[in-house]
This record gives structure tokens, C-alpha cells and sequence, in this order.
């Protein structure tokens, strides 16, 4: 364990996740309503924080309709030492093959997480480059579906430690 680790109460590191929101997911609570809902991103980051507090884990939220941005926190944050990310990749889930490769490249695991349920959807969306790299998957379940992914992110990464 390094020595600038945070302990929680039970002596084990705090983990530190990173919550990558991608492209349009700015937009959350105009976009499309009937498929999004109405909640904002913002919304998402305030139930996610209070879900961490709860869990003892520490997230850091970006989001970016940039893939080069999204690649570079994933970069950044894999050489920071965080422990797993929570990801909505947006509509570079089914096409960003840059995006996948930092995701391999770093090893950092993570929960694919998506608000409506994509198999559901236009069948282009059916595709994901990026949940055969992911410790699971989380779709359907609205903006709760972060934090069900948080959930079983955090469990996993305890019981790697």
C-alpha cells in the first residue's frame, strides 16, 4: 500500500474511481426524455456521491463529448493509481476502437453502465467494443443503474485487494 493511500475505518485503501460520462450525457434531462428520463447528469453525480460516501470510496466524475479527452482520462487516471471506473461511453460504446484500446492498454477495470437498454434500441446500438474489456454490465435500469454499477464495482475491487 502506498504510504498517500487514505484508510477507511476497517483499515483498508480507500479506492478512488473515476466516473466517465461520454458524449450528449451533458445533455441528460433534455434529451430525450422518453428514453433518458428526466433526470439531469448532475443528478446522476449527486445520488452516485452520496451512494460513495456510503461505500467509503472516493469519485472523481468527467465528462466529455471529446473521445480524445475520455482516452486521456482514462490514460491519466490508470497512472494516478485509481482503482476501476464506472463508464457511460455514450455513442462511443459502439464505435470508438481508441476507446477500447486505453481500456486494454491500462487495465483498469470497470462497469459498463447505460441508462436505457440498448438491445432494446436500433440495432447499430446492439454492438459494445468495450464489454468483453468490462468487469460487468449495467443497461435499462435508468440513472439507478450507476449506481447498481458502483455497487458491484466496488465489491469487486475490494475483493481484489
Amino acid at each position: 500500500m502506498n504510504a498517500d493511500q487514505i484508510l477507511v475505518n476497517e483499515g483498508e485503501p480507500l479506492l478512488d474511481i473515476l466516473v466517465l460520462q461520454g458524449p450528449n450525457l451533458n445533455l441528460l434531462g433534455r434529451r430525450e426524455p422518453t428514453v433518458y428520463g428526466n433526470d439531469s447528469l448532475n443528478d446522476v453525480q449527486v445520488a452516485l456521491d452520496a451512494l460513495a460516501k456510503e461505500l467509503g470510496v472516493q469519485l472523481t466524475h468527467f465528462q466529455s463529448n471529446l473521445e480524445g479527452e475520455l482516452i486521456q482520462s482514462v490514460q491519466e487516471v490508470s497512472v494516478a493509481g485509481f482503482s476501476g471506473a464506472l463508464v457511460n461511453a455514450g455513442g462511443f460504446t459502439h464505435t470508438s476502437v481508441a476507446l477500447r484500446d486505453a481500456f486494454s492498454a491500462t487495465r483498469l477495470p470497470f462497469v459498463e453502465v447505460h441508462i436505457s437498454h440498448v438491445l432494446k434500441r436500433e440495432p447499430f446500438r446492439h454492438q459494445s467494443l468495450l464489454a468483453d474489456l468490462s468487469v460487468g454490465l449495467v443497461m435499462g435500469f435508468g440513472i439507478e443503474g450507476y449506481c447498481l454499477g458502483l455497487r458491484g464495482l466496488t465489491k469487486h475491487l475490494q475483493s481484489a485487494v
